[in-house]
């Protein structure tokens, strides 16, 4: 007896511990539930959001969708426009291509006409060629044949050249034979002068003096004073140019143009020719005996 009650003691004991604890379990259970309602109210609130803005992103998405289908939309009908005028080009450019290769096919047969007559042409200048080699052969024997003879013409110049001034000299005619016919295309290269006047053995008095140009020349502003010796020396060189100090007082028409003094002669001494140069005065005479020519005209242009 006393065994049950024990026993029944010890279950009402275990009972009554199952229902604390029970009890603990339910309230922790439901604060637990309370947790996850409130947590899942949150994931829908959330999970709603996200839904809106995938509908609204998706209704933008769809209307930029729609705009961009009506573009290409357009593009394509512009496009089969295009195609449309492609296919005519296409249409044309074949006719263009017919034609073209007819001509070809008439090219052809032009060039084929053109080779026969190239081929007729290249034998015509291989004969030429054989034949300007004759011709160049020809003309190097003349040429040296000629050259010859402009040598021997020109030391025949020269002969006759040192002949006549020998005689101009010995006759007392320098001017007149070698000088006068010197002066115009002399003046005209190295002064750009044309001759408006010229005179030869020139004479002036004047208070009884006498004063005489051995010849003149004269163009708009130069004058030119031209003293010839069969014999030249140093010593001219000196009268000539004290001589020139006095033109413009015989002369006094030509007052106001360049007074330029020429000394004429033969040949030169290299002395001769030195001390005019320094004095300023050009000096005329043979040049290697081939033509008459101002032998210092840049040295006294410089000065």
């Amino acid at each position: 007896m006393r065994t049950l009650e024990h026993k029944v003691e010890s279950l009402e004991s275990l009972l009554g511990q199952f229902i604390v604890n029970t009890d603990i379990a339910l309230r922790r259970l439901e604060s637990e539930m309370q947790k996850f309602r409130e947590e899942a109210e949150k994931d829908r609130k959330a999970f709603e959001e996200r839904l809106q803005r995938y509908i609204e992103e998706s209704e933008r998405n769809r209307k930029v969708f729609q705009d961009e289908m009506r573009a290409f939309q357009d593009e394509m009908r512009a496009f089969k426009d295009e195609m449309r005028v492609f296919k005519d080009e296409m249409l044309a450019f074949k006719d263009e291509m017919r034609a073209f290769k007819d001509e070809m096919r008439v090219f052809k047969d032009e060039m084929l006409a053109f080779k026969d007559e190239m081929r007729a042409f290249k034998d015509e200048m291989r004969a030429f060629k054989d034949e300007m080699r004759a011709f160049k052969d020809e003309m190097k024997d003349f040429k040296d044949e000629m050259l010859e003879f402009k040598r021997r013409q020109e030391e025949e110049n020269i002969r006759k050249n040192k002949e006549w001034s020998a005689l101009a000299k010995k006759m007392g005619t320098i001017v007149e034979d070698l000088i006068a016919p010197a002066l115009r295309p002399t003046l005209s290269k190295y002064f750009q002068c044309e001759v408006t006047m010229e005179g030869q053995r020139i004479f002036r008095r004047k208070n009884g003096e006498d004063y005489e140009i051995d010849a003149i020349a004269g163009c708009d502003d130069k004058i030119f004073m031209i003293e010839a010796r069969s014999t030249p020396r140093v010593e001219d060189v000196k009268v000539i140019k004290k001589k020139s100090e006095r033109f413009f007082e015989f002369f006094p028409e030509h007052t106001g143009k360049d007074l330029i003094i020429i000394f004429g002669s033969i040949i030169f001494p290299e002395n001769v020719i030195k001390y005019a140069t320094k004095r300023g005065i050009y000096v005329l005479a043979w040049r290697e005996w081939q033509y008459m020519d101002i032998l210092n005209f840049d040295k006294v242009k410089s000065k």
